[in-house]
């Protein structure tokens, strides 16, 4: 058996759900977006804005600049310690770098070398009786409508 209340209850539940189902539960305004103010905008502190390509541009600009002090720092310092020598230090010295540069090409041009000479090792474990099958297949394709001939 119900109630009276127990009825007002459920048709208030009823009421509930259909004005639930009856109202947009989104909305979105179709009118532009106003502006703030009338003023110009104001330029603000840090880097201007650009596109990605050059922003990349400008850190490798800056990247390089920071990397250059302490070469040209060294290099003054090695000209300013070689400056009270005579000449013939002074041209060795210069020929140094030069010397250097070309043994390590060197070295790097006979490493690669012996590398293309070394064939990979190949190292198989089995567990059981195994079966291996080795075999070479040479083709041969002639003519004119090109017959392929397979010779094992």
């Amino acid at each position: 058996m119900t109630t009276d209340a127990d009825r007002d209850r459920a048709q208030h539940l009823i009421d509930a759900v259909n004005d639930a189902l009856q109202t947009p539960t989104a909305y979105r305004d179709p009118s532009p977006i106003p502006t703030v103010g009338a003023a110009p905008p104001v330029p603000q502190p840090g880097r201007p804005p650009m596109s990605q390509k050059a922003t990349d541009a400008s850190m490798l600009m800056l990247a390089a600049g920071a990397a250059s002090l302490p070469i040209g720092g060294m290099t003054s310092l090695v000209l300013y310690t070689l400056g009270s020598v005579d000449p013939a230090v002074l041209a060795i010295g210069a020929a140094a770098p030069v010397a250097l540069v070309l043994a390590v090409g060197s070295l790097i041009r006979a490493a690669s070398r012996g590398v293309q000479g070394i064939n990979p090792e190949h190292h198989h474990h089995y567990a059981g009786p195994v079966s291996q099958q080795h075999h070479t297949v040479s083709t041969q394709t002639r003519g004119l409508f090109a017959k392929t001939i397979n010779k094992q």
